[in-house]
């Protein structure tokens, strides 16, 4: 088994790439000073095991409190290789219930890539 796992800062999300069974999780507040920096072994991961020789179901969850712009930009290009990958894809979305932000975020994320979403609102 292959993962990537990272500890969550007050600025970096918690990280949790699992090759078996295939799932990958994202959660706190993704705010780094150079989010092309954090996120490439990320990026660098899913197109080393979303290939067409691991395909099949991946869930992939995130539970991001905040993120700023640059964070967004990454988050949509971490997508779009999941969306490209043989894998089959679930995002699950998760948004605290008065977070009318992150909702509108994930709906944002749902309409442009083409990955079944579910938006799940949970309490604070």
């Amino acid at each position: 088994m292959s993962l990537l796992q990272l500890e969550g800062t007050p600025k970096t999300p918690k990280v949790e790439f699992i090759d078996s069974p295939l799932s990958l999780a994202l959660s706190g507040r993704s705010i780094p000073e150079n989010s092309i920096e954090f996120y490439r072994p990320l990026m660098d991961w899913i197109d080393e095991y979303l290939s067409p020789e691991n395909s099949g179901q991946v869930e992939v969850s995130i539970r991001l409190e905040y993120f700023n712009t640059s964070s967004s930009k990454c988050l949509m290009d971490l997508l779009k290789r999941i969306e490209k990958s043989p894998a089959d894809a679930t995002i699950l979305w998760y948004y605290e219930d008065e977070d009318e932000d992150m909702l509108e975020a994930g709906e944002d994320y749902d309409a442009i890539i083409d990955i079944p979403f579910r938006l799940i609102a949970t309490s604070a």
